[in-house]
């Protein structure tokens, strides 16, 4: 059995910014240097990326082959059947959800966010940072349980719960037991000020500029010098400001009933 799996979603065929997982950072395709970043997690023993079995998703596949890491292909657009289905295969006790349009996810975020889930076992079915985000936009971790994902599996009938994995669950406060993790040294004006996501052909410029100067200087550099390097340097923080603060979970997460399960 795997105690905890950690699951990166990753497609070519984003819409608003089409084959961003194949970006060059320092000549090595974005999804490659994320693969490492999440790896320098102490939970990153078990990473599995998740694709489509769509024909454009071919080179992600190829590409994971090549890199002697594992991956699964499944269901283009119901992201809950692939989540489900991986978590079978590997006999998942915890599943870790992160996004591909992540990265230059902190590998300390991780950390800290599955330690909180798992430190309040079993009171706890499902723990994220996106209820109010307290990191800077690109650092969203989920983690839930197999039980609470088998459940989402079977039960979840709207689009937008299979098309996300997760809503099932963080709306059901009633059938699972859910928490928002806060970041302990920062508050929403980081996510508000500063984005590192990845949807837009501006995020991919200021992700590559950051990248690249802060790379060289150590390979394993965190949130917070990203938020020093961009203070330093408004100008590239202002290339992508009029998504600052711009998301889909904006809506869904605002919907939740967060207080009572806020940390």
């Amino acid at each position: 059995m795997t105690d905890v799996l950690i699951i990166i979603q990753a497609r070519t065929g984003s819409t608003r910014f089409p084959e961003k997982v194949l970006q060059p950072l320092l000549g090595i395709p974005l999804l490659h240097r994320m693969i490492e970043r999440v790896k320098l997690s102490k939970y990153g023993n078990h990473v599995v990326v998740a694709t489509t079995w769509l024909p454009n998703d071919d080179i992600i596949a190829h590409q994971m082959i090549s890199l002697g890491q594992q991956y699964y292909r499944g269901h283009p657009y119901d992201l809950l059947d692939r989540h489900y289905n991986i978590a079978r295969e590997y006999n998942a006790q915890h599943i870790v959800k992160i996004p591909s349009d992540c990265p230059l996810i902190d590998p300390e975020v991780i950390n800290y966010v599955i330690d909180y889930y798992l430190n309040n076992q079993p009171n706890l079915d499902y723990a994220g940072n996106v209820f109010q985000p307290s990191w800077p936009d690109g650092n969203d971790v989920e983690i839930f349980s197999f039980t609470a994902l088998e459940q989402a599996y079977f039960n979840a009938k709207e689009k937008y719960q299979r098309e996300h994995t997760t809503p099932y669950i963080y709306k059901n406060d009633q059938l699972f037991k859910i928490a928002n993790v806060n970041n302990p040294s920062g508050g929403y004006e980081l996510y508000q000020h500063y984005r590192l996501t990845l949807d837009y052909p501006e995020d991919f410029e200021v992700i590559r500029m950051t990248f690249n100067n802060l790379f060289p200087k150590n390979p394993q550099f965190g949130w917070n010098e990203i938020v020093e390097f961009l203070k330093e340097n408004p100008e590239i923080n202002a290339i992508n400001a009029k998504y600052h603060s711009k998301s889909w979970m904006n809506d869904h997460y605002s919907k939740t009933p967060i207080e009572k399960y806020t940390r």
